[in-house]
């Protein structure tokens, strides 16, 4: 598959979606971007915004397997990656698979579960396989997790991500309300429809998505857009507010994510444009904040939209675009 067959196969992928949920296009296109780089997405946002939906949308028109989990407090970490169930004819135990066993993982409010529960994740999150009881099972792929969070409830009840389990995740969005237009459009499609939540069709398959996966590979970035990532990486440790900046694995990270950001669009190159296009949503999240920054309310976008003011952007000719 080439860029163009890509442009074109996510074009398809982000026209059904739309179909389904009233969001801004460019949410569902760093979602995508995710799905491309073979990274993870943390979606926070307060209930009824259309995230589960969201979810489900990308798992079925991009032909894979859908699971959901429901943390809550009581969930265990084998409610979540699977167990050895005994099987009295044969006298052995035979693993049963948990819902971790599909492509798309929807962890719905998962800050409702408890940090041992939350850590069962992150084996499978980094290395595409769940340990238990010693024996090492591989997860399907492509394996693509999608949480939730709800930024209001954040007391009783709630256990916050750990840094380095945010870490994991290679984009955190939100999708925020709709606007005026884009509610009315939300009546209109409910109104023309019997069934309360709308469907989307399968517009590839497996095999395909697994395809698309390999064609940022061979985006390519120049000298100078990679300068100007590790300079808005380099950047963020240094910033006083900041108390531990963005690290190498969310430096390479960011890389990786410019590259699908440019094949998506149909592009064989990197510009600036693609790396301010997803740092926020690639970079905020790593950041850990000052005890001071925190008093004052220091929001993670507002020290990025710093970092990218203060840094300089490079210029891309066409002969670097060649």
């Amino acid at each position: 598959m080439d860029i163009d067959e890509l442009h074109r196969q996510s074009t398809r992928v982000l026209d059904e979606i739309s179909r389904s949920v009233v969001v801004d296009r460019s949410v569902l296109r760093r979602v995508l971007t995710g799905v491309l780089s073979q990274g993870h997405v943390l979606l926070e946002d307060v209930p009824g915004t259309g995230k589960t939906l969201t979810a489900q949308s990308f798992a079925t028109a991009l032909g894979l397997s859908f699971s959901r989990i429901q943390f809550t407090p009581d969930l265990l970490p084998a409610d979540v990656t699977g167990t050895y169930v005994f099987d009295e004819r044969d006298r052995t135990f035979e693993f049963s698979e948990g819902p971790l066993f599909a492509n798309v993982v929807l962890a719905d409010e998962i800050n409702r579960a408890s940090p041992k529960t939350q850590a069962a994740l992150l084996e499978a999150m980094a290395e595409g396989q769940v340990t238990v009881d010693g024996e090492t099972h591989a997860l399907p792929d492509p394996f693509f997790v999608i949480a939730t969070q709800n930024p209001v409830e954040r007391g009783e009840g709630t256990f916050p991500l750990p840094e380095a389990q945010k870490d994991r995740f290679l984009i955190k969005d939100s999708l925020g309300y709709p606007d005026e237009e884009g509610e009315l459009e939300l009546l209109d499609r409910r109104d023309a429809r019997d069934e309360p939540t709308p469907t989307v069709s399968s517009v590839l398959s497996r095999d395909l998505v697994r395809e698309m996966q390999r064609v940022p590979e061979t985006v390519r970035v120049n000298d100078e857009i990679k300068q100007y990532i590790v300079d808005i990486v380099r950047q963020t440790r240094t910033d006083e507010r900041v108390s531990v900046g963005v690290s190498p694995r969310g430096c390479q990270r960011l890389f990786e994510v410019v590259r699908a950001t440019a094949a998506v669009q149909g592009r064989s190159f990197v510009i600036p444009d693609d790396v301010k296009a997803v740092a926020h949503a690639t970079v905020a999240h790593r950041i850990v904040p000052t005890a001071e920054a925190t008093v004052n309310n220091v929001e993670r976008k507002q020290i990025v939209d710093e970092v990218l003011a203060e840094v300089s952007v490079p210029t891309v000719s066409r002969g670097a675009r060649a």
